[in-house]
């Protein structure tokens, strides 16, 4: 594996692969790699000939009262997980590498951001899309992986790469779940023994959903309560939203649903006492037609 620091030299090598006939399969992050990054490196593996990883912490998509220097790093760990996972690059650049010279245009993502957690960070997913759009330009890779986990940014991200025609095919991944259905996450580890053995309900929460919608329930207003209730009843934690939208647009579905096939997200964000988690289900709709 080789670790690569510099735009043009990420670029160069780009280049050269592209030239000798590779594929390349691409995964961006933050770093602090953890199974669900695993998971789209394996994906990456499989199916591409070169895999680069990048890792950096962006700046543009912290919010005034998020601490950019408290994200958690470890470099020499992601080292070792990319190499165990059969990465050809690692590109690892700086701030002042990615952001040196001041930005004459912006990527203000102008929708798919107004609801679910982009609701309360504005300008958080502009900063996405702006680094995303950089990545692409650095390193082009033929297929992108990205996380279901996260259905919005990877809702932003298929929005960028339609509005702006990227030859890049975006290559969504499923969440990685525990054997009881928790979606994994870092944030797993705030649940207290009780929590944990509660939080599994959530994912059951978002099936019960599905299986109402797919039942011929029309009312979105009636399955979010039954939702909502479900998940009060089950953990007594703090719903914060449940919501139900088309996917990826994430427009709003109202009452009585609308008949058709298309694809729905039921997304949620639930508070424990030190652990706020986020989950949801994609799933196809087919009903009247």
């Amino acid at each position: 594996m080789k670790i690569i620091e510099k735009i043009i030299d990420m670029q160069d090598v780009m280049k050269i692969e592209k030239e000798t006939g590779k594929k390349i399969g691409f995964v961006p992050t933050m770093g602090f790699l953890h199974e669900g990054h695993q998971t789209l490196l394996k994906e990456a593996r499989d199916n591409n000939d070169i895999v680069v990883l990048s890792i950096f912490v962006n700046p543009l998509q912290f919010g005034p009262n998020e601490d950019f220097d408290a994200y958690p790093r470890d470099i020499l760990r992601d080292e070792q997980i990319a190499k165990n996972m059969g990465v050809d690059y690692l590109f690892y650049p700086s701030v002042d590498e990615m952001y040196k010279d001041e930005k004459t245009t912006i990527i203000k993502v102008e929708k798919r951001v107004d609801v679910l957690c982009g609701k309360h960070r504005p300008g958080h997913f502009d900063g996405v899309a702006t680094v995303v759009m950089k990545l692409f330009q650095i390193v082009t890779p033929h297929k992108a992986y990205f996380g279901m986990k996260d259905a919005q940014q990877v809702a932003v991200i298929d929005g960028l790469i339609n509005d702006y025609h990227l030859p890049i095919e975006l290559v969504r991944v499923e969440t990685v779940r525990e054997e009881d259905g928790l979606a994994k996450s870092s944030r797993n580890v705030y649940l207290n023994e009780s929590e944990r053995e509660k939080a599994p309900k959530l994912f059951q929460a978002l099936c019960l959903g599905r299986d109402k919608l797919a039942d011929g329930e029309k009312a979105i207003h009636e399955v979010k309560k039954g939702m909502e209730e479900f998940i009060a009843l089950q953990t007594g934690a703090k719903v914060e939203y449940v919501e139900i939208y088309a996917y990826p647009t994430l427009e709003e579905l109202t009452s009585p649903i609308r008949e058709g096939k298309f694809n729905i997200i039921i997304a949620l964000a639930v508070k424990f006492s030190k652990a706020r988690l986020i989950d949801n289900i994609v799933f196809s709709y087919n009903k009247g037609e």
